[in-house]
Formats: C-alpha cells, sequence, structure tokens
C-alpha cells in the first residue's frame, strides 16, 4: 500500500526504512467507490490525501448548478482543498472518487508530528506545493491565452492515459469549454488524419 508514494518521496527526497517505518504510523489508508465522496464544499479539510489507486477529482459548483473541475488526481498524485487544510476554514471545493479508489489521508496534526521527527518532510511538501504553485500559473496563463484547440492538444500531451479514463464532459469542465466544442475538436482531428 505504501510503495507508491515512498516511490513519489524519493523522487524528492532521500528517506531511510526508519523513516519510512514511521510515516506508516501516521497514514491512514482509505478506499473510496466510485462517486462517494473524500470531501464536500463546506465542509474543513481535514487530510491531504495521495492517491495509490484510483482517480479523484476537484470541482466547484457555481448557482446555476455547473461544475467546474480544477484538479484530477490520478494514481501518484495529492490532493486536498490547501486552503481549508490549511486554515480550517470551509472547503470551497468537493473532491470525488471518478473510479474505485485507494488513497492514504495524512491530518494537520501528523504532517506536523512528520515536520518534527522528520525535517527533511518539510522540505518535500515545499517542493510539492513549488510544483502545484507553477503548474496552477502555466493553467492559468493557458486559460486566458490558449484557443481550445490548443487547451485540449496540451492536456492531449500532458495527460494522454487520463484523457481516456475522464468523460468528455469532464474533460470540458477542466480546459473550461464546452463539450461540444472538443467534439469539433475531435472531429477535425480525425479528418486530418
Amino acid at each position: 500500500m505504501f510503495d507508491l508514494l515512498f516511490k513519489n518521496i524519493e523522487r524528492k527526497i532521500e528517506i531511510t526504512e526508519e523513516d519510512k517505518a514511521f510515516c506508516k504510523t501516521l497514514f491512514i489508508p482509505k478506499k473510496l467507490r466510485k462517486k462517494q465522496y473524500l470531501l464536500q464544499a463546506g465542509d474543513i479539510s481535514e487530510y491531504v490525501a495521495f492517491v495509490n489507486k484510483g482517480l479523484l477529482r476537484s470541482y466547484s459548483v457555481d448557482e446555476k448548478g455547473e461544475e467546474h473541475i480544477i484538479q484530477f488526481a490520478p494514481e501518484d498524485w495529492w490532493i486536498t482543498d490547501m486552503n481549508s487544510f490549511l486554515t480550517c476554514e470551509e472547503a470551497i471545493y468537493n473532491i470525488d472518487a471518478l473510479e474505485d479508489t485507494e488513497i492514504l489521508l495524512l491530518d494537520k496534526p501528523s504532517q506536523d508530528k512528520l515536520f518534527e521527527q522528520i525535517p527533511k518532510f518539510e522540505r518535500y511538501f515545499r517542493i510539492l506545493i513549488q510544483a502545484s504553485f507553477v503548474a496552477m500559473h502555466k493553467r492559468l496563463l493557458s486559460t486566458i491565452t490558449n484557443t481550445a484547440e490548443e487547451k485540449y492538444m496540451r492536456m492531449l500531451k500532458t495527460y494522454p492515459d487520463l484523457v481516456q479514463r475522464v468523460p468528455q464532459h469532464m474533460i470540458a469542465s477542466f480546459l473550461g469549454i464546452k463539450p461540444e466544442t472538443i467534439s469539433r475538436i475531435r472531429k477535425k482531428q480525425a479528418s486530418n488524419s
């Protein structure tokens, strides 16, 4: 259950067998069924979640009932409503499972204990947050400067597996375009092939 997590961590920092043993005491394994919530808007996000198997999404719902997907989290990704997790304010995002999913949860007191006992984990989480910040800014720039086709093509290149696992309307929501637009892009690609 912890192999993928430790591989993820070891890509950023070196950890010992003792570090791994301590980590195992802090993380809580959990299984979610497809469509089951990890977090609902209005609740407090008590955990950061590492996806061991499956697929989660983070999204908000506007006053018209339309979903706006902020993040997909397949295997080997982290997900939470970071503002809620850090400030204990109400979450603005829902997080639910798009597939049967296995996750490892880390609550704030356990994260603090991890940082206190093994300080290099602060570096690990700082690296994750920095990468997330950079990705968010690239996505924001893409949203305001790229055409629908450019956004879709970038997603295909960046997340080829995800496009096969996620319904078209969710991809459209993530890209901020209409599902019909994706249909037109796909038809155009098919005719150019």
